[in-house]
């Protein structure tokens, strides 16, 4: 882990937040002491210390959207939804095949661009909670906001590897050396930032912009986590309260308008301003979007089963999926800028609203409630101009209603945040659909490998099994 360079990584922390639309504040202060006598010294620096790390979301490898190195991108390899167009690139190729050596590079970004997350937020949180200079409002707020950034930092990564290490200071001495913990203590800490955030955000937006967090964006990730951890009773709950914030929050029935800036369905959104130049297009367009001209630059497209997976009548396969009909590929149009300058339209989604109705909806069912189950999936189902399950279906099962929700979640969320990776592996089915690739699969290939340039830094981390 690049957890020694916390100095460089605290000073970005400073910087970077004021390169968008702030004024450049000028820090002079060479070491550790920053954090609690130059950034947090008032409302304002500190303020923008937390603008700093939304900002380096877009940048971060793990996070960026889109981009090639991206959770998103990497992991719909790893599944069933995209293919390389670059059979010689062995980094990306060894995702899509299920035979990830730990000398990846692009596995390496992932672990160290998440881990330098978390080592920004250790680093706001150390410093709102010395800081005698701050506003006890803004410090809350900042609380709230930088401990919901860690829950889901660390959210992906056990997701991705399994045990990792729990890392909740700048110390990076003791840092250096850390062994992997357990699934129950990631868990818990993830779920004790969530109550944080909960607790302590308003229901309001910061600036009523999406790409900050509030109080409803932290209870939908935390709607997410108890589904993953088979809590369905709150899972429910937590979603449940989100969906009934129809004030702010709504469904909406054009599908060319989901993904737009501070969309009525966006619960948390990443910004193009973090890349701080006159670039105003999300990555998840740049990538996925063929080249106008040179389509041979475009490195990945959707896989054709998961095209072929849509119903002929449903609205998404028509708003957002295209072919390039040059090369024969369809790709992911949910985003449909792929190269504005200066005039940002659309924001990349982390979180919103129609996965917490499939969230509810399998949350629901697990209780044994299958006509309220069917409802929420209808939601979804029926704004894709598909006809209700309530009346093709009345007597569905159990076994066949999880079928239809988790078939649902894939054709709603494909290309977003892993959401297809994680479903396969969270429900045991990550066999039966992955087995059938080119390549053998191995149940051990559920999890990434602990990257070998990270286990040379430190020996107490333990690699994944099969590697």
């Amino acid at each position: 882990m690049k957890l020694n360079s916390y100095i460089k990584i605290i000073l970005i922390t400073a910087i970077i937040a004021l390169t968008s639309c702030e004024d450049f504040l000028e820090v002079e202060t060479p070491n550790h002491k920053i954090v609690s006598e130059s950034v947090f010294n008032n409302d304002q620096t500190a303020l923008s210390a937390m603008t700093g790390i939304y900002n380096e979301l877009f940048i971060a490898t793990f996070t960026g959207g889109g981009r090639e190195t991206s959770v998103s991108i990497l992991t719909g390899l790893s599944a069933d939804e995209l293919k390389t167009l670059r059979a010689n690139d062995l980094n990306l190729t060894e995702f899509e095949e299920n035979e990830i050596q730990a000398n990846n590079s692009r596995n390496l970004s992932i672990w160290t661009s998440a881990y330098n997350i978390i080592y920004m937020t250790n680093s706001l949180l150390e410093g709102v909670s010395m800081s005698s200079m701050i506003s006890e409002d803004v410090r809350i707020m900042l609380q709230g906001e930088a401990s919901f950034i860690r829950a889901f930092t660390y959210f992906t990564l056990f997701n991705l590897y399994g045990e990792v290490p729990l890392i909740l200071s700048t110390d990076y001495r003791k840092n250096a050396l850390s062994t992997q913990a357990t699934q129950a203590d990631i868990y818990d800490q993830i779920l004790a930032d969530l109550n944080v955030s909960i607790s302590s955000l308003s229901a309001e937006y910061r600036d009523n912009d999406r790409t900050r967090v509030n109080r409803f964006a932290a209870m939908a990730l935390s709607a997410r986590v108890h589904l993953y951890l088979e809590n369905w009773e709150e899972a429910e709950r937590m979603s449940s309260q989100v969906i009934q914030n129809n004030s702010t929050y709504s469904i909406s029935q054009d599908l060319n308008k989901v993904f737009l800036a501070n969309s009525q369905e966006a619960l948390w959104q990443i910004s193009p301003i973090g890349g701080s130049g006159i670039l105003s297009y999300t990555n998840e367009g740049s990538t996925l979007i063929f080249h106008p001209s040179y389509p041979a630059l475009t490195k990945v497209a959707l896989k054709d089963s998961l095209v072929n997976s849509f119903d002929d009548h449903d609205k998404r396969l028509e708003n957002w999926i295209a072919l390039h009909e040059e090369t024969g590929n369809y790709y992911a149009y949910k985003y449909k800028d792929r190269s504005s300058i200066n005039n940002i339209s659309e924001y990349s989604m982390v979180l919103r609203l129609s996965e917490q109705f499939l969230i509810r909806a399998e949350a629901r069912l697990q209780q044994g409630n299958l006509s309220a189950a069917k409802e929420d999936l209808d939601v979804i189902r029926e704004r894709a101009g598909l006809n209700p399950i309530a009346i093709l279906e009345p007597s569905i099962n159990e076994e066949d209603l999880i079928t239809l929700i988790l078939e649902e979640r894939q054709k709603e969320l494909f290309t977003e945040w892993g959401h297809r990776w994680m479903d396969l592996k969270r429900t045991g089915r990550s066999q039966n659909v992955l087995d059938s690739k080119p390549s053998e699969w191995s149940d051990t290939d559920r999890l990434f490998p602990i990257p070998a340039q990270e286990r040379m830094k430190n020996p107490n981390l333990r690699q994944n099994p099969g590697y």
